[in-house]
């Protein structure tokens, strides 16, 4: 009898610590230098955890990452954890795993129907309100120093279209050029990257093709950013007469700034976001209250403060 109940109380001990054993991942690309750092900040979490987890790559395609998600609930884990391919996608996402009673965390990019999340699912993030207006104000104090403030001319490069964050971010430097402190400066154009590297660099030579070098160009993000730079660099610019913004503060973006070539860029915390959306898997997993939305604050960085996050992503 005692052998049954010392083998009873194990069974217990061994299926309470099974809880949030595995959690799957759907990342909206692999190639995507960010989405690439948040996947590492939730591999080193889930092994600190002592948690199983499985990492799929979506390939920016919603199709294949809601077939993703529907493995996962097939494959019985105890958390989802997605970046979205498409943030208009997520109820889709959200149903599915409501109806499989499984906890599911959006990471990064907010799901657009945040405020009607159901039971059990979160969204692990930063505020992008704070991104572009930390972003564009930075942008505006450095071409007044540079003596552009009796008028300017700007180009905005868009990450992809289907994320709520780049149609924040763009917004937000919308909003700030408007006021009275930066209304000088004028948006010639503004066009979609998709968060690539490559495909900044060559809208950049387009623009230069058609016109004349601009007094600044803000980027949704560091890849476009960098892509910008070498454009303009091709192109024989002096990158002291412009001005180029980016945001997250990836090691390349870092780079480039120490090269004298990116003049902003806000800190975008990957670890943090990583690790807090599985922190948040386990949670609900386990049954525990998750605040609806997890901020992670943004960070502005310049030449003046760079050497503080050379190795924070």
């Amino acid at each position: 009898m005692k052998k049954l109940l010392c083998s009873a109380a194990l069974a217990t001990m061994m299926s309470t610590a099974a809880m949030a054993e595995k959690i799957g991942v759907s990342i909206v690309n692999f190639d995507n230098n960010f989405q690439t750092l948040l996947m590492h900040g939730m591999q080193d979490r889930a092994k600190e955890k002592g948690v199983g987890i499985q990492v799929e790559d979506a390939q920016n395609d919603v199709a294949k990452q809601l077939d993703q998600v529907k493995n996962f609930i097939a494959n019985g884990v105890d958390a989802i954890v997605v970046t979205l391919v498409d943030t208009n996608a997520s109820k889709t996402l959200s149903d599915e795993a409501a109806s499989a009673g499984i906890p599911l965390v959006f990471v990064n990019l907010e799901p657009n129907d945040m405020a009607n999340l159901p039971d059990k699912q979160v969204y692990v993030g930063s505020n992008e309100a704070e991104s572009g207006t930390l972003e564009a104000f930075e942008v505006c104090k450095l071409l007044r120093a540079n003596g552009k403030s009796a008028g300017a001319r700007a180009y905005i490069v868009m990450g992809s279209l289907v994320h709520q964050a780049a149609l924040q971010r763009t917004k937000d430097v919308e909003q700030i050029f408007g006021t009275d402190m930066c209304n000088f400066i004028k948006i010639i154009d503004k066009q979609s990257s998709e968060w690539s590297r490559d495909n900044a660099q060559n809208l950049m030579t387009n623009w230069l093709t058609a016109g004349p070098v601009p007094d600044a160009v803000i980027a949704n993000n560091d890849e476009s950013a960098i892509g910008v730079i070498l454009a303009l660099k091709a192109n024989g610019v002096d990158m002291k007469n412009v001005v180029v913004g980016g945001i997250d503060a990836t090691q390349d973006g870092l780079q480039s700034m120490k090269a004298g070539d990116l003049s902003v860029t806000v800190f975008q915390n990957a670890k943090a976001q990583g690790g807090g959306g599985v922190d948040a898997a386990i949670a609900l997993a386990k049954g525990e209250k998750v605040d609806r939305v997890v901020y992670v604050p943004f960070e502005l960085v310049t030449p003046a403060n760079m050497n503080d996050y050379l190795n924070k992503n």
